[in-house]
């Protein structure tokens, strides 16, 4: 019993450190993307196109990495993880909306920047899922 309890606890670390990795490859490429597209080759569209699909084609992996971490969760971490990404999905989608009609309706003085919403997401994530795990723990 403890050999198991051990061995899955390994492979949820594994698979931690696997997300931990596509994720930092992820951003690395998104900074490629536009970094590279601005400053490297910023009169090349074909490498423009080239380094988003790779950037998208590696967006993908991270996702299944995430994925994969979450059939390694047991129960009680699976349901604290969908209580803080339901969150994080519906007040990403008001406050998003919301944050872009203020742009559209012209009553913020700058343009509404998608960077500003994947702060609020990850803010929103982290805050819900330290509530939910004091909620159910």
């Amino acid at each position: 019993m403890k050999d198991s309890i051990e061995k899955k606890q390994s492979q949820r670390q594994s698979a931690l450190r696997q997300l931990g990795i596509w994720t930092a490859i992820w951003v690395a490429s998104q900074a490629l993307v536009v970094f590279g597209g601005l400053l490297v080759w910023p009169d090349s569209n074909l490498i423009k196109i080239g380094t988003l699909l790779l950037n998208v084609v590696l967006g993908l992996k991270m996702i299944l990495a995430n994925r994969h971490l979450f059939k390694k969760l047991d129960e009680l971490e699976r349901l604290l993880q969908l209580e803080a990404l339901a969150w994080t999905l519906g007040l990403s989608m008001v406050v998003g909306l919301a944050y872009s009609t203020l742009d559209i309706i012209n009553l913020i003085p700058f343009d509404a920047e998608i960077s500003y919403l994947v702060m609020f997401m990850g803010i929103t994530y982290s805050i819900s899922l330290i509530i939910n795990k004091k909620r159910f723990e």
